[in-house]
């Protein structure tokens, strides 16, 4: 009995000791029936952002060569691939004129990303050839490391959002 009263009186002290120490937030098991929290926000793509550009590099690296591709449609095929996103075409647009900039820097040609006007609005083509597939995997590493500066710049500034 009075080993059960020391153990008891030993157990609360540890548990106030541990919910003062800084740092530190002791948990339990959560409740029966809690729904998950895991639920994100819808994100509106934004031009310039390496996260939206990074999921409009991937869906460029997937469409089919040598054939015109309504921007709607690929701004379609994002909202659709991403259903917490919203891509909107002027972002898709900026994005494209962005890579057309970067393949003219590279080739010091035009043919490798045309955007033009089609009879159904703007279109995107993609030139069939080998060079291709290796720039767009060079293109999305760039924005791939850009979306990860980003984060680690986010978790110095302790996730507020700002620059403390």
């Amino acid at each position: 009995m009075i080993g059960d009263f020391f153990h008891e009186d030993r157990l609360t002290e540890l548990r106030r000791d541990r919910a003062t120490r800084p740092g530190t937030v002791p948990l339990r098991p959560a409740p029966f029936g809690l729904p998950d929290p895991n639920v994100q926000p819808p994100n509106v793509a934004e031009s310039r952002s390496p996260f939206s550009l990074i999921r409009i590099i991937d869906l460029v690296a997937r469409i089919e060569r040598g054939s015109p591709i309504r921007i709607d449609d690929l701004a379609v095929a994002l909202d659709r691939t991403y259903l917490d996103w919203t891509f909107a075409p002027s972002v898709v647009t900026d994005a494209l004129v962005g890579l057309q900039s970067n393949w003219l820097s590279d080739y010091r040609n035009a043919t490798g990303i045309v955007l033009a006007d089609g009879p159904y609005g703007a279109t995107l083509t993609i030139e069939d050839s080998s060079r291709v597939d290796p720039w767009i995997v060079r293109q999305a590493e760039r924005a791939a490391a850009a979306c990860r500066a980003e984060l680690a710049s986010f978790s110095r500034r302790s996730g507020s959002g700002f620059d403390d």
